[in-house]
């Protein structure tokens, strides 16, 4: 994923899909974009699969996918669902004359095409996160877009601009807030806190019982009470970690993928290689081999 520190008066964000969609029961492809798609469930329920860790997501929540993020979607609910899709990059940069140019071809990839995800100093980036829950307003402004976007009237791009960049600005708010008032309350601090933790020491074990005598709960409580403040549970947050650090050590270090595994709490390299595997859908040693090519 490729990052950039850019102030928000360079923010000029270009819409190349704006749709409802009605889908019926089942998964989609496994794929990658070089743009972002925001995807909002208006009824119904949805699941997104990443890094083997599969995220249910129901009416009134979106998932956010960044570029160049593996990821499985799927339509869970029955006989159907209802979705908001938008497809958009921060700066302009993809030329999109179809649908297939939003979408990675696995077997040509174009990595000159992947699109910038800005930081700047206020807020992290949105990726940092991938289900959010945005206020009425914020949809509001999604439903205004996909109406301009489908009636394109004179002026449309910039008025589709000036509405993606208030929606982005919305689920920037949206997620400052929950964790703001995670770390207004004793719990709350204490959860960030054991998640930072988890983020220093993948390889370390982290039990149930861990988490509940940390917080002086049981360990149900513990769990649901992390769920709030994570998005997702423990057990979870947990493998979703391991796995993207065994990622970064891939990419961007010489260890070998036995000492990667160690690294993440898996010292078995074939158990590592086969729990790797199965959620990347590459070996480790040819997912190292491809992530420097691209």
């Amino acid at each position: 994923m490729k990052r950039q520190v850019v102030p928000y008066r360079e923010w000029s964000p270009s819409i190349h899909y704006a749709q409802y969609q009605r889908l019926l029961p089942g998964k989609l492809v496994h794929r990658r974009l070089y743009d972002y798609e925001l995807l909002y469930v208006r009824q119904g329920e949805a699941a997104t699969t990443i890094d083997g860790v599969r995220h249910a997501w129901k009416a009134g929540q979106l998932v956010y996918l960044p570029a160049g993020l593996y990821h499985q979607n799927e339509v869970v609910s029955s006989p159907d669902a209802e979705l908001l899709g938008i497809h958009f990059d921060y700066f302009g940069e993809l030329e999109v004359s179809s649908d297939e140019d939003m979408v990675v071809n696995e077997l040509y990839p174009m990595a000159e095409k992947f699109c910038i995800e800005p930081m700047n100093e206020t807020f992290p980036p949105l990726s940092e996160q991938l289900i959010y829950t945005p206020p009425h307003v914020c949809v509001q402004l999604m439903e205004q877009l996909v109406e301009e976007f489908t009636a394109r009237p004179a002026g449309y791009e910039l008025v589709c601009k000036a509405l993606m960049l208030n929606i982005l600005m919305q689920l920037q708010r949206t997620r400052s807030t929950l964790h703001e008032r995670a770390a207004e309350s004793v719990h709350g601090q204490r959860i960030l806190a054991l998640m930072k933790q988890m983020e220093a020491a993948p390889a370390e074990t982290w039990p149930s019982k861990r988490f509940a005598e940390s917080l002086c709960m049981t360990e149900d409580h513990a769990a649901k009470l992390f769920k709030q403040v994570a998005g997702q549970p423990p057990g979870e947050y947990l493998r979703a970690l391991r796995h993207r650090e065994a990622r970064r050590l891939l990419r961007e270090t010489e260890l070998s993928v036995e000492a990667v595994g160690a690294a993440v709490g898996c010292p078995d390299i074939h158990y590592f290689s086969r729990q790797f595997s199965k959620q990347e859908g590459l070996s480790p040693s040819m997912y190292r081999k491809l992530s420097r090519v691209l």
